[in-house]
């Protein structure tokens, strides 16, 4: 395929960047491909990128997912090999098709079709009528396509919004499913322990169990997603990520009131369906396709407009894109997202933690690397644990316990030996203890030390706000900081330019004197040089006619550390701050 790259896209196709073909060439395969240096994949910081590319000669224009092969491990190759097959025997017209897969030396590209219509769920709150009929048509197309995957012996393991594309900005356009970047292949009805793969919130109770799985793990995913397409909110929810894996074991949903009141109960019938705990009970693909609200719509599903659907749907598509804006700001910084920890729970098996409940997650080839006790994927990051509740800075306990194998514990290979305390002579004498314990305590006040350094300059950058020092801020935030706050009206913003207009025309001329006050900061540290704090924010000042007030907000920080000094890479601020009569806590 001769083809011609000229933008770069997200793994949602959604267009971040676009710039002019430039002269470079790479003799490829079957023909040239032109890369613009400026926007080449080592420029990224992740595993792949994607870029727009046009056939040189039809114009038709594709989608490159372009991978650096440079530092792939052999099990990373047969992964990407992997998905190339997958890929290739899928021809549907409801899955992204690949067009063509080329080799070269250190870059391997995949060609797809080009999903120019974005998100399917960011397609829906653009649209000016949403029924539960529309959610059936989705769901259909979704089945199809996991019906495809089913009848060739693939399971997607990674069905969530963010792989649901649309063919084009038409209307009516097909709903398209993506990335089979954890697709598995097997055999007939075959259930087996494929390792611990998937998104958080759309995981089925059978992986979380560690149990033998297939293909009802994809069913499961579309019962969520289905929930979704009628309320706008999932089924299962909890900040703590514990909570929520208990809530998916034991299928523990409801149909609450009043937005439940006017689903039809034939669409219900067919998510619980879906939602069966038990996979040998639960619906296959082509039976729900065969289902009552999916094939006759027109009799069953309702026609009515769903505008709280649509209203709640905005909020979650809103939670989703701040999760992946932060996570996008931690690999453009550094690429640290790449490291997973693994941290050993009180009944000695390892888990493998993480922040964000919507990233991708994948366990399977953590044996690979046991002796390091880390995993190089950029798509993984750190997560909580699923069944214990670990602390943030809760160090491995064994060397063993930094490892583990598709999910299966690893038995400690030492013990602690028991501590005893003397007190004579004036000295204090402490029996030999084990390198483990010695190790857990070195670990634990490096991670103590850490979270002060990270409290103690946020305290520094709100005294700069308070004080109206915009260099000092500078100094403390990175100059590409990413933001979301009421005053950029819902809007990621990035860079200091929209700081500095407040700086310069607002911070420390409404008020005579300002204090602010943390409260409750909670540090989650995300590997060694990066941090995320969060706390309310309470502040007292005095205005210029001498009343004094006070007022609070919530924020979340993102801290990364380069070059052994910590800087402010992302942060989120509530908007129930107060309004411009007070800017250093409205408008920073």
């Amino acid at each position: 395929m001769n083809v011609a790259i000229v933008s770069v896209f997200d793994s949602a196709q959604t267009p971040l960047t676009t710039g002019r073909c430039c002269k470079t060439r790479r003799k490829v395969g079957h023909g040239a491909i032109n890369l613009c240096p400026k926007f080449g994949p080592d420029n990224r910081g992740a595993f792949s990128v994607v870029r727009r590319c046009v056939q040189k000669s039809t114009g038709l224009e594709f989608a490159a997912k372009i991978i650096n092969t440079k530092k792939l491990s052999a099990r990373d190759f047969q992964k990407l090999e992997r998905e190339a097959r997958i890929c290739r025997k899928l021809q549907h017209p409801n899955i992204v098709r690949l067009h063509d897969s080329i080799q070269e030396e250190n870059f391997h590209y995949l060609v797809f079709d080009l999903g120019t219509g974005g998100e399917l769920f960011e397609d829906i709150v653009a649209r000016e009528f949403y029924s539960e009929a529309d959610a059936s048509h989705c769901i259909q197309q979704i089945l199809e396509s996991v019906n495809h995957c089913h009848t060739n012996g693939v399971v997607h393991r990674d069905l969530k919004p963010e792989n649901l594309l649309l063919a084009s900005k038409a209307k009516g356009a097909a709903v398209k499913l993506a990335d089979f970047g954890l697709a598995i292949e097997v055999q007939g009805e075959q259930h087996a322990w494929f390792g611990f793969a998937g998104t958080p919130g759309y995981l089925s109770p059978e992986v979380l169990k560690k149990e033998p799985y297939g293909k009802p793990v994809d069913i499961w995913a579309c019962g969520v997603i289905l929930y979704i397409l009628l309320v706008g909110y999932p089924p299962f929810w909890d900040e703590d990520q514990h909570r929520l894996y208990a809530q998916i074991k034991a299928g523990a949903y409801d149909y609450p009131s009043p937005e439940w009141d006017t689903v039809t109960p034939e669409a219900k019938n067919l998510i619980n369906q879906m939602l069966t705990v038990n996979p040998s009970k639960r619906i296959t693909a082509s039976e729900a396709l065969k289902h009552p609200w999916i094939c006759q719509r027109e009799r069953v599903a309702s026609v009515v407009h769903r505008q709280e659907t649509v209203d709640c749907l905005k909020k979650f598509n809103a939670r989703r894109k701040l999760k992946g804006a932060i996570l996008t700001t931690m690999l453009a910084t550094r690429n640290f997202s790449s490291r997973s920890i693994i941290t050993k729970k009180g009944d000695g098996s390892q888990v493998k933690e993480s922040t964000d409940s919507s990233t991708t997650l994948e366990d399977d080839d953590i044996k690979e690397d046991k002796s390091k006790g880390v995993v190089d994927r950029s798509s993984t990051v750190i997560a909580k644990d699923p069944e214990g509740i670990v602390g943030s800075c809760t160090p491995p306990q064994t060397p063993a316990a930094a490892t583990t194998n598709c999910g299966q514990p690893q038995t400690p290979t030492s013990k602690s030996a028991p501590v005893s305390f003397g007190f004579g002579s004036g000295s204090a004498s402490v029996a030999k203890t084990s390198t483990t314990l010695s190790l857990s305590a070195v670990l634990l006040q490096g991670a103590q030390a850490r979270k002060q350094e990270v409290i103690k300059m946020t305290e520094q950058l709100l005294e700069a706000i308070n004080v109206g020092d915009y260099e000092a801020y500078t100094k403390i935030c990175d100059p590409h900081l990413t933001a979301f706050e009421p005053e950029a009206l819902g809007n990621l913003v990035e860079g200091m330019d929209f700081h500095k207009f407040y700086f310069d025309n607002v911070v420390g001329k409404n008020c005579k004197a300002v204090n602010t006050t943390i409260l409750n900061p909670t540090v989650h540290l995300l590997g060694d040089d990066a941090a995320c704090i969060v706390y309310v924010r309470l502040t007292q000042y005095m205005d210029k006619q001498g009343a004094a007030h006070s007022s609070q907000c919530e924020e979340t920080r993102i801290w990364h550390k380069r070059d052994n000094k910590w800087q402010n890479v992302h942060f989120h601020r509530s908007s129930n701050s107060p309004p411009f009569t007070f800017a250093p806590s409205a408008h920073k």
